[in-house]
């Protein structure tokens, strides 16, 4: 019996061990996704996919657009500069991306504004190991463990300390990893989570298979409360 055990141990230990993304943690992960500012009270909007904008070129109708969308790869077209990327820039940065690309080719100081008519849903997702994984709405201030608990909080086999968030920055995709079960004991920051965030929580292949194992095993049960 006792070479089975170990025998089933060694196997529950080798389905743990499966290698996991090689994102970026600890000091590194805060530097890419740091936690809310303090003192803080107007955060910069940062266009997003869906957002309705209005680009005037003053004294040029022709290349002026009263109301464009943001498509969902974060861009709109322009006359004479095509393609442009507008998310994740604020509308005063895109205004001076459009106005620099037109005086280096086109015209002679020209002015321009951009105005965000129409902003998309403040929207996140939340998916992995959580009780709800979904598109969930966000409000003013949100940060990493305010958004696993809109998705009614980590599973039972979550692992907690495996944790990534995923952020659009300009034409970059970013992620960092972060340990929720050191943030709500208070050792590490909570991470500020920002509208088009995707939020996912690990699975513990350990922990999941022990609970299987003591499940198909009532004559085991007793030792359920070691690992719930």
């Amino acid at each position: 019996m006792k070479g089975w055990a170990a025998l089933v141990a060694i196997g529950l230990l080798a389905a743990g061990c499966t290698e996991r993304a090689n994102l970026p943690a600890g000091a590194d992960a805060y530097a890419l996704i740091p936690p809310p500012q303090e003192n803080v009270q107007l955060r910069e909007y940062r266009i997003l996919p869906g957002d309705q904008l209005s680009v005037i070129v003053y004294r040029e109708p022709d290349l002026s657009l009263p109301g464009v969308q943001v498509d969902t790869a974060g861009k709109f077209s322009l006359p004479l500069l095509g393609s442009v990327d507008a998310a994740g820039r604020t509308a005063e940065e895109l205004a001076e991306d459009i106005r620099s690309r037109l005086a280096a080719q086109y015209l002679r100081e020209p002015k321009v504004a951009v105005n965000v008519a129409s902003a998309a849903s403040q929207r996140i997702v939340v998916e992995g190991s959580v009780n709800q994984p979904g598109l969930y709405d966000i409000r003013g201030e949100t940060t990493l463990l305010g958004a696993v608990s809109l998705a009614r909080g980590p599973t039972r086999t979550a692992a907690l300390s495996e944790v990534a968030v995923f952020r659009r920055s300009g034409k970059d995709l970013i992620a960092a990893k972060f340990d929720i079960a050191a943030i709500r004991k208070g050792e590490m920051r909570d991470p500020e989570i920002l509208p088009g965030d995707t939020v996912v929580v690990g699975f513990s292949q350990l922990k999941s298979a022990w609970r299987d194992f003591l499940a198909a095993a009532p004559a085991f049960a007793i030792f359920r409360p070691l690992y719930d």
